[in-house]
């Protein structure tokens, strides 16, 4: 009976270690829409372990760059895991913690994280230009939003900056408004209800209002500010230091990606259409506005908008050039 007993019990434990050992799980996460993130090691036969890497992202027309890179990435064995936030306070609290490899953020954001010592680098430009001052119909001039409510994004924004330029057109000041912060896919909604009679966000919110016939452009972000800086990419320092070989591939590849879209708008729209959940149209006038060609962040630029985060009271001591980017990947 004994022998019998065992032999059950060793049989048993058989067939439990051979459905473990067939088990494995080898697939990684899909953490993003459009199904171009991170995909399946039986995919990636050659892919390294090493060769990952995790960035955050809020599905704008500013992203557009990283989206074609990770597709492009992932055909040549690179591991690009996107992860999709809601809204910027989310984003740069994965980028503080540690939880991603970087962002594609608004950089005055990662500004203020720098400055808060948080080791991140800026490694390229989101875009060039890209930016609109959106207001309600009846209003014609930047004079006529004395008295009203206007949204940004955030506080640390190019979007607030834009405002302040806005502004000075009229000889008025943040004073002279209220201003508050939505999330970009709250603002044309709010405009069309009247919470609000303007708005500077990343696009396509803005060309939605166009679109929809509920705003119209007061100001494009080239007529206030000459070569404004918005999104950018960011990498932690503890990315670079450990991967630093990857970084380079990573950088290298972005800024490619850019100059290669810039060239070929109906790739541009493609990209726009799969990661955005936009139609047409509002990509269409969107992709009118904004540039992806040469992403590199140059000094002189960087210093201007150093200059307005200080004069428009966003930070005291923003990082400087040194401390902040990185152009050598």
């Amino acid at each position: 009976m004994k022998n019998k007993i065992l032999s059950i019990i060793l049989a048993v434990v058989t067939v439990i270690s051979l459905a473990s050992c067939g088990n494995t799980d080898t697939t990684s996460g899909n953490t993003t829409a459009g199904n171009a993130t991170s995909g399946t090691v039986a995919d990636n036969k050659n892919t390294a372990a090493e060769d990952k890497i995790k960035i955050a992202y809020l599905p704008i027309t500013h992203a557009l760059a990283l989206f074609e890179t990770a597709e492009e990435l992932k055909e040549n064995g690179v591991d690009v895991e996107l992860v999709k936030y809601g809204s910027w306070a989310e984003l740069l609290d994965a980028v503080n913690t540690g939880n991603v490899d970087g962002a594609s953020v608004l950089i005055e954001l990662a500004m203020r994280s720098k400055e808060q010592g948080i080791g991140v680098k800026a490694v390229a430009l989101g875009h060039r230009d890209g930016n609109v001052v959106i207001v309600s119909n009846d209003i014609n001039s930047a004079a006529d939003l004395k008295g009203k409510t206007f949204a940004i994004p955030h506080r640390q924004s190019s979007h607030n900056i834009l405002l302040n330029d806005t502004l000075a057109k009229a000889g008025l000041t943040v004073e002279d408004i209220k201003i508050t912060e939505l999330a970009p896919t709250e603002m044309p909604a709010a405009l069309a209800g009247g919470q609000i009679d303007g708005y500077c966000v990343a696009e396509p919110f803005g060309a939605k209002a166009v679109g929809l016939g509920i705003g119209k452009v007061l100001y494009s972000s080239e007529e206030l500010w000459e070569n404004s800086l918005c999104c950018g990419l960011v990498l932690t320092d503890k990315f670079i230091e450990n991967n630093h070989e990857l970084a380079v591939k990573f950088v290298d590849a972005y800024k490619e990606a850019g100059n290669n879209i810039d060239k070929d708008k109906d790739k541009e729209k493609e990209i726009g259409e799969k990661y955005l959940n936009q139609d047409g149209e509002v990509l269409d006038i969107s992709l009118q506005w904004i540039s992806y060609d040469n992403l590199e962040i140059t000094e002189d630029i960087y210093n201007v908008l150093a200059d307005k985060v200080k004069s428009c009271g966003l930070s005291d001591n923003p990082p400087s050039y040194d401390e902040f980017v990185d152009n050598t990947l």
